[in-house]
């Protein structure tokens, strides 16, 4: 069970490395098995290089070898996506999130999804983790494509982020001792682990990992019910929070669960007053 990690700035916008430390070390000590560094809920679109450098650099020491670090490395461009698989490699991540090209998406058809990921599979140092979002992507990756991919020795598995049943089922038939399919939508969660997804990167478990953790493990030990009202907690934030007010929710969430969210960068608006209100309101009762 891993979380997408919020990237906190400071009071002046700049990148937060000792806050990102703490959340990242708050998150393993509630038992999470690993973290994603720059994706989606980290404002993976919003970071320089530097920040990227700096946001690995910082966190990469409190993540044990025991855990996992991944990082997510996505581009429009194949060369530039290959670059950044590299850099990243050489500054310690353990697999490289590689979500689809998006701007040109009329473009982006089965054939050449399949060659943008087997380029950078071949290139990148790092095992490669494909990335289907289509709420930022506004389409999703061929599930035939998928299970081609998925024989590629460098291609380790994919985060689906949909929520749509057909398409996860369409994934799960890339199912081996090489490849893994993790969910990636908190409202899903027990009906993917119990459908075969093996675990979740989840935004919902950067507000409440221990929730997370406990619908894996209901369901892992074939007691469903047992993580059903965890499950509705997480389903609460992902239908409460991260739906209506997206990365800078999640980021006030964040701070509701003691942790460090703060504001996020521009063009992303911080909530106001009252909505902040409503999105502490909703964590504290969730969390209890």
């Amino acid at each position: 069970m891993f979380a997408a990690t919020v990237t906190p700035f400071d009071l002046n916008g700049t990148l937060d490395r000792d806050a990102a430390r703490r959340n990242v070390r708050a998150l393993l000590d509630a038992g999470l098995h690993g973290v994603l560094l720059a994706g989606s809920t980290g404002e993976a679109a919003l970071l320089d290089q530097t920040e990227r450098d700096g946001l690995l650099q910082a966190v990469r020491d409190e993540v044990p070898s025991s855990r996992f670090l991944l990082m997510g490395v996505g581009t429009e461009s194949t060369r530039h996506t290959i670059a950044r698989a590299k850099h990243a490699a050489t500054l310690g991540a353990d697999a490289v999130l590689v979500v689809a090209p998006h701007y040109f998406t009329a473009l982006m058809t089965p054939a050449a999804q399949k060659a943008h990921y087997l380029a950078v599979a071949d290139a990148s140092p790092a095992p490669v983790v494909l990335y289907s979002v289509p709420a930022f992507m506004h389409f999703h990756l061929d599930p035939d494509v998928v299970c081609e991919l998925s024989t590629h020795d460098n291609i380790i598995g994919i985060k689906d982020s949909s929520g749509n049943a057909e398409w996860r089922n369409g994934y799960l038939r890339a199912r081996s001792a090489t490849f893994a399919v993790m969910t990636g939508h908190a409202p899903s969660l027990s009906q993917a682990l119990g459908e075969g997804c093996a675990g979740a990167v989840l935004a919902a478990a950067c507000i409440a990992p221990k929730l997370a953790l406990a619908v894996a493990s209901g369901v892992g030990l074939g007691h469903p019910e047992d993580a059903a009202e965890a499950q509705n907690g997480l389903r609460r934030i992902a239908m409460e929070v991260a739906a209506p007010y997206g990365v800078p929710g999640l980021k006030a969430g964040v701070d509701a669960a003691g942790m460090s969210g703060g504001a996020p960068r521009s063009p992303l608006l911080p909530l106001g007053d009252d909505a902040r209100a409503v999105v502490h309101q909703i964590v504290t009762d969730v969390l209890g």
